[in-house]
């Protein structure tokens, strides 16, 4: 999962791309990255690290130009080394940079297709790479030495075509505009906004509409499924349907956890998704357990699951409390590839408040469970801070099957899920009760009436069904050698990275 931002000014950008990355941080933490253009010129900085550590003052200032775009990511796919932070670039034709959210499930056969047939060099082992080379190759066969907006969305259409999986994508076209465009299912967000300033119209286009309300533009509306925008460098904006069969398909999970709580996405609320969340499981716990059933209070793991246990407390009628204050300085533990790491990290991110579990029942609510470690460690500890029974409940269903569209998620039998009974479940996570909320009552939870052209999503980690298509048990067994544990360890893992500035000399490319 990363995030994405781009914007069109009339005004130096850097600041507000910097602001933008800031309100995107939730989507990744490994590394960041900006690039900006002026007067033909391009100029970058990206490194490992959160954005406020890597951008200082003298990156900022040297970071000149109108336009630009800028990219946080967390890794799923090659490895986390700074080489690979983005966005990338490529210098024919044009002068092409991108950065890009989501995952190409078909990345390897292109890239051998590019270096064989398009007679194109990689760097890295990113599939973003493979997507900047894919853009650049049918923009350089378009052979424009000026190419207007219809020429740009037929380079997309191009991409679209050879290109499966997800992919939010933001791309600066040196000397000639800003692109955004969207995969044909929607799995992977993005959306426009515009400001009208003395200069003229300013444009921004961002994985969420929070780094859009942010800065003060105003959301215009998502890219839909298929759909590219184009700006140009004279400001003028342009959007055209590219892809042959859209469909609304978007990712289930972006309303589960990654989103933030404040933001729209395809017209719906996560907030209020999370809202319902929290009332659909409520009324599935009455059900269950039974009207008495012995809760005492009701504790989130925070911070994602904490609006839908708001709610579910609301509804079963019991009180709702903090109990555990968080660190935020400890990033997110299902990422991290040792168990051993995972269980350290949890006990330094999360501190019971004693006084809340002592001699209570209690249900504590998370936004889902993935390897159940961590669900393990807090079970535990809230039976050391004195709790007389740990309930345990997920407001999303049981999550059995790997994701291959940009969400880190471990190889299938790391999944506690895969293969087990929710009791197989409670025993190994010690709970004296567990519940998942079902999928149709989530699905039902993130779907609005305001939106009725979006009624399914990819729930692929749920349901096994990847809605891009082209997945098999041969590309599911690859996933897996490549994602287990033993195999991040092999290559230095998610935790022993390269920290040292991306070093990149690239013709007409300055890096401060």
């Amino acid at each position: 999962m990363c995030g994405v931002v781009g914007i069109a000014g009339k005004s130096p950008v850097n600041q507000m791309l910097f602001d933008a990355l800031t309100m995107l941080q939730h989507r990744g933490q490994d590394a960041a990255g900006i690039v900006t253009c002026h007067e033909g010129r391009l100029f970058l900085r990206k490194d490992n690290g959160m954005v406020r550590d890597v951008f200082h003052t003298r990156h900022m200032r040297a970071l000149l130009g109108n336009y630009g775009i800028g990219h946080v990511r967390y890794p799923t796919a090659g490895s986390s080394s700074s080489a690979e932070a983005q966005p990338f670039y490529v210098n024919s034709p044009y002068g092409i940079t991108l950065a890009h959210n989501g995952n190409l499930t078909n990345a390897e056969e292109i890239h051998d297709d590019l270096f064989k047939t398009d007679l194109r060099h990689m760097n890295t082992d990113s599939d973003s790479e493979v997507l900047l080379n894919v853009f650049a190759h049918e923009m350089q066969k378009n052979g424009k030495l000026n190419p207007a907006a219809e020429d740009i969305f037929q380079v997309v259409t191009r991409v679209h075509e050879r290109c499966k999986g997800a992919y939010g994508v933001v791309a600066m076209i040196t000397g000639h505009g800003l692109v955004g465009f969207r995969d044909p299912n929607g799995i992977r967000p993005l959306i426009y906004g515009s400001r009208e300033t003395e200069q003229g119209m300013e444009y921004i286009i961002a994985s969420e509409s929070v780094a859009i309300t942010a800065l003060g533009f105003k959301v215009e509306r998502d890219i839909e499924p298929g759909e590219a925008i184009f700006i140009t460098s004279e400001g003028e904006m342009f959007t055209k349907q590219c892809a042959e069969n859209p469909e609304y398909r978007p990712c289930i999970f972006e309303y589960v956890y990654f989103a933030r709580p404040d933001a729209i996405i395809d017209g719906i609320s996560v907030y209020k998704a999370r809202l319902k969340m929290g009332e659909k499981l409520a009324y599935k716990i009455s059900r269950e357990w039974g009207e008495e059933h012995d809760i005492d209070v009701v504790i989130p793991i925070p911070d994602t699951s904490r609006t839908s246990a708001l709610e579910l407390a609301n509804i079963l009628g019991v009180k709702f409390r903090e109990g555990f204050m968080k660190n935020r300085y400890i990033g997110r533990t299902f990422i991290m590839p040792g168990q051993q790491q995972r269980e350290k990290s949890v006990r330094q991110k999360l501190n019971p408040v004693e006084l809340e579990f002592k001699g209570k029942n209690v249900l504590l609510v998370d936004d889902s469970i993935v390897r159940g470690t961590t669900c393990n460690e807090i079970i535990q500890m809230a039976r050391d801070a004195g709790a007389k029974k740990v309930f345990f409940a997920s407001a999303a269903p049981m999550v059995k099957y790997p994701n291959v569209y940009g969400i880190d998620m471990p190889a299938k039998d790391e999944l506690i899920a895969s293969g087990r009974s929710v009791e197989e479940i409670r025993e190994i996570i010690g709970a004296d009760r567990l519940i998942f909320q079902d999928l149709e009552d989530l699905k039902g939870a993130v779907r609005t009436s305001k939106v009725p052209a979006l009624q399914e999503f990819d729930c692929s980690v749920f349901d096994g069904v990847y809605v891009a298509g082209g997945i098999d048990a041969a590309y599911l067994d690859e996933l897996e050698r490549k994602r287990n544990d033993s195999a991040k360890k092999a290559v230095g893992g998610y935790i022993d990275v390269n920290i040292d500035a991306a070093s990149v000399d690239l013709t007409g490319v300055k890096e401060e």
